[in-house]
């Protein structure tokens, strides 16, 4: 079905968490509204979202109004951190296997606002410790941040259990599902805030991220406010006060997060994406995926000497290869492409804390044949 859905798809494509390849239907919805703008003038066309913004809410258990569109999963972080109002001194919690832009934002926040950042316990396979993240809340946290799944490593972090601790300790928690929504399951997580991206494992077009924010509080507003989002106060009824102006204030729910000036077409094209995600079934391709996974790393694992970097039976898609002395994710990857194979190199820009060299990452899509793994497996052993 997943195939069937594409008139076209890339050779050998095996990168779905690098850029996956949305259906004739999102591409169509994306050339209807281009053309509709075309006709009518861009304003004029705007669309109605609500059904998009609900379909996105309900694979993470929120409402429409905690949905905001913005341009990308690093974008959505940096609107949704870069407006917190956290005070001097606040800690917050990461993982040394964070994003690499992630953690450019929180050293640069850090400095400029006198937060403290504190790092999360993993364990061998890197996967959050529970019980380390228990006695680092204990100790004292204000907010903490994990990516469910890495850009650079398959391993699924447990993040209903530490957002169960948040909860608890009463600490906002912030979830980048950009690997791991359409690919795992999310609900269930109950974070203040998710952040994630179009392009991935729900293969909507590129250029459209997203934030929603069920647990909005006071202390969150963009870094800066937009006529889309925000209003200016009403005059005081009174007389004006000599020496005071009007300030802006958010709109309610995450709209204060999202400009009006966007990839209009890229977010029906999400929003279209993500209605075939719920049609198809997510359990189900969760599942499948998973099953994917195991399998792609049964395969590949020892394969020329390659090792797979996670456990052979971790329930992700995301396969990541560390190479054998003499060969380099890059070549395999060149070599890969010699034989119609598309499959990602990680840079150890992307973790920097955790990466030691450039991994060969594999996230076959749904429906990749088994024979595509076998013949990538040929390639290492080359």
């Amino acid at each position: 079905m997943w195939r069937a859905a594409r008139s076209v798809v890339p050779a050998g494509h095996l990168d779905a968490a690098g850029c996956n390849v949305p259906t004739d239907r999102v591409l169509d919805a994306v050339v209807a509204h281009l053309r509709l703008e075309r006709e009518r003038g861009g304003y004029a066309a705007v669309p109605d979202l609500t059904a998009s913004r609900s379909a996105l809410a309900a694979l993470v258990g929120a409402g429409p109004a905690d949905v905001a569109f913005l341009e990308s999963g690093t974008a959505a972080m940096a609107a949704l951190l870069g407006g917190w109002r956290l005070p001097p001194g606040s800690r917050v919690g990461y993982a040394r296997t964070e994003y690499g832009s992630t953690l450019m934002l929180l050293h640069r926040l850090a400095a400029r606002r006198g937060w403290r950042l504190v790092e999360l316990p993993v364990d061998g396979t890197a996967r959050l410790d529970p019980e380390g993240v228990r006695a680092r809340l204990a100790a004292g946290l204000d907010l903490v941040i994990v990516s469910h799944i890495g850009s650079h490593h398959g391993v699924v972090q447990p993040a209903a259990e530490i957002g169960a601790l948040c909860r608890a300790a009463g600490v906002p928690f912030v979830l980048d599902v950009c690997q791991s929504l359409g690919h795992v399951e999310v609900r269930g997580t109950d974070a203040s805030a998710y952040v994630g991206t179009s392009r991935k494992w729900l293969a909507g077009p590129r250029g459209v991220g997203f934030l929603i924010v069920p647990g909005l509080t006071p202390a969150m507003d963009a870094p800066a406010p937009t006529l889309s989002g925000h209003l200016w106060e009403e005059p005081p009824r009174t007389e004006e006060v000599p020496g005071r102006t009007r300030e802006s204030v958010p709109v309610p729910g995450a709209a204060r997060y999202e400009s009006s000036e966007g990839a209009i077409a890229g977010r029906i094209g999400l929003g279209t994406a993500v209605l075939e995600f719920h049609e198809a079934g997510p359990s189900e391709l969760h599942a499948h995926l998973a099953d994917l996974g195991r399998t792609a790393r049964g395969l590949l694992d020892g394969a020329g000497g390659w090792r797979v970097a996670e456990p052979l039976g971790e329930p992700s898609a995301l396969v990541t290869l560390r190479p054998p002395p003499g060969d380099t994710a890059e070549r395999a990857a060149a070599r890969a492409a010699d034989a119609s194979l598309l499959v990602g190199v990680v840079p150890t820009a992307r973790a920097p804390l955790h990466l030691r060299e450039p991994v060969l990452r594999v996230s076959p899509p749904p429906g990749t044949p088994l024979e595509t793994l076998h013949a990538l497996a040929r390639v290492l052993a080359r």
